[in-house]
């Protein structure tokens, strides 16, 4: 039997996974990792590459010994990462720099960029899919300014998935799924936007060689072997972001098809052509790993974070599980409680409101625990509904099912709500963790199991059941969301006249 492994840099933790040549996986590892704030500057998101690159090792090893397979047997490797962190090497590879994703200390050059240089906000949108919010050239700029040795050392950068592939093989390389999220690749040919690096004084050769998901960019070193415990040898596969490996591992590689994977954030996703932009600048898109496609997306921000505040704060205790079933005698609509966490989708002006809860009950049992989690799975439903709506109006197209995957999708409770709420059926597949196994494709991929990412999908995408919508709750779910969008307008207003603080504002905002 062959194996295969991926690698997982997410924003909560790292991963190892390891899964059979039919899709199946055999065995994983994850630890939590948390992102240090450096104290001289506001929003700042460092990442430890040392640190969790020893996470990501003892994961693997942990795999090995568990699963029992024989390292050699394990035929290919390669990773995944949350999108826009990246990592700066210098001329000998050595990491000098790293951020995580939502790092956003470069607000003062944010709105530098847009004083000194009014169009090119847009210009950079049109050809990239991306605004300033999580892009890469601000936060260069930023590092001119306050860590200039730094930069002027810095000849290559690599997102997270190509680091890990780095720190297996000593290759550099960049895979356009995750680097389009630097806003500096096109959409178009997925090729450095070069004007716009010399127009900001940033070297063309800052990205290293482009490698297509599923490509062999090089094989296990010695000294990654030790690390990891991995065959010196076994060879290293071009991964890409997380939400596109997700999308492969669903089997989401055709146009039209769409996904909701439910995390840390929940991140909508349609497969869009190639030539497809937003005018509203509302929406992001990417380049899928799939190469004939990009994806409109839109995030819904720290949902599941939202969950575990909310068990760790007022769960008294209980796990999600019991949580949850006893949030099941809760009426749907949830008395009316409006939960105010993430937005809609508003790439271009992307802020939040502060978390409340609004519309509460002193009866206690409809604004107890009970009331207050089911509130917060259907507002889990609602944000993302109204952000697929958004892309469905912009492609003219409406899927008849979406794929329902990520940790929120191991709830059959959650799949029936988000199916009532957006009046489509809803499919969960038999793989939950879709964002390691569609990693773990790409990995067989280049191995040779499969001829094609498209091919791969198809074969390891299994799903295990739907969930169709109850007609009957059309009317109160619709009320309840535009009771929402009325009320979180309001809330984001209190932020604007400084009289709360936003949950997440993205710099510059």
């Amino acid at each position: 039997m062959a194996y295969y492994l991926a690698f997982d840099a997410g924003t909560g933790s790292g991963r190892a996974v390891l899964f059979d040549e039919s899709g199946a996986e055999i065995s994983a590892s994850s630890q939590e990792w948390w992102h240090a704030t450096d104290a001289r500057y506001p929003g700042s998101m460092d990442f430890d590459t040392a640190g969790n690159w020893a996470a990501l090792a003892r994961c693997c090893r942990e795999v090995i010994a568990t699963s029992g397979v024989d390292p050699k047997d394990i035929k290919a490797v390669s990773a995944t990462a949350m999108r826009e962190a990246f990592v700066l090497h210098d001329q000998t590879g050595t990491e000098i720099w790293a951020c995580a994703n939502v790092d956003a200390r470069a607000s003062d050059e944010v709105r530098a960029l847009k004083t000194s240089h009014p169009d090119l906000e847009r210009d950079i949108y049109n050809r990239s899919g991306q605004t300033y919010a999580l892009g890469a050239l601000p936060r260069l700029i930023w590092l001119r300014k306050h860590m200039p040795d730094v930069l002027e050392r810095a000849q290559s950068l690599t997102m997270l998935s190509d680091w890990v592939l780095y720190r297996l093989s000593g290759a550099l390389s960049s895979e356009p799924s995750n680097a389009g999220t630097t806003g500096l690749i096109g959409l178009a040919d997925r090729a450095p936007l070069r004007d716009v690096l010399n127009l900001m004084d940033l070297p063309e050769s800052l990205f290293p060689r482009a490698a297509s998901t599923g490509e062999v960019i090089g094989e296990v070193h010695a000294a990654a072997a030790k690390d990891t415990g991995l065959a010196p040898g076994t060879l290293v596969v071009a991964g890409g972001g997380d939400c596109q490996t997700g999308a492969l591992g669903l089997g989401v590689v055709n146009e039209g098809d769409c996904a909701v994977m439910g995390g840390t954030f929940w991140q909508q996703v349609v497969n869009v052509p190639l030539s497809l932009t937003d005018p509203t600048m509302n929406l992001r898109i990417n380049p899928h790993v799939v190469p004939d496609l990009n994806q409109a997306e839109a995030i819904s921000f720290f949902t599941g974070a939202v969950m575990r505040w909310f068990r760790d704060a007022f769960g008294q205790g209980k796990s999600y599980s019991e949580l949850e079933a006893a949030s099941k005698s809760v009426p749907p609509g949830a008395f009316g409680i409006i939960p105010v966490f993430s937005d809609v989708m508003r790439y271009g002006e992307w802020f939040h409101a502060a978390p409340s809860l609004l519309n509460l009950s002193i009866d206690p049992e409809r604004s107890g625990p009970d009331a207050i989690f089911r509130a917060l799975q259907e507002n889990a439903a609602i944000v993302a509904h109204r952000n697929l709506e958004a892309v469905f109006d912009l492609t003219g197209r409406r899927p008849d099912r979406i794929i329902f995957a990520g940790g929120a999708s191991k709830s059959a409770h959650w799949a029936q709500i988000l199916a009532d709420v957006t009046g489509l059926t809803v499919a969960t597949p038999r793989v939950k963790e879709a964002t390691a196994q569609g990693c773990a494709a790409a990995a067989a991929t280049g191995a040779g199991l499969f001829a094609s990412l498209r091919e791969a999908g198809n074969a390891w995408s299994q799903i295990e059941a739907e969930f169709t919508p109850n007609s009957d709750l059309n009317a109160l779910y619709a009320d309840a969301s535009i009771r929402w969008a009325k009320a979180y307008v309001a809330q984001r207003d209190l932020v604007t006249a400084n009289v709360t603080t936003s949950m997440w504002q993205a710099p510059g905002t």
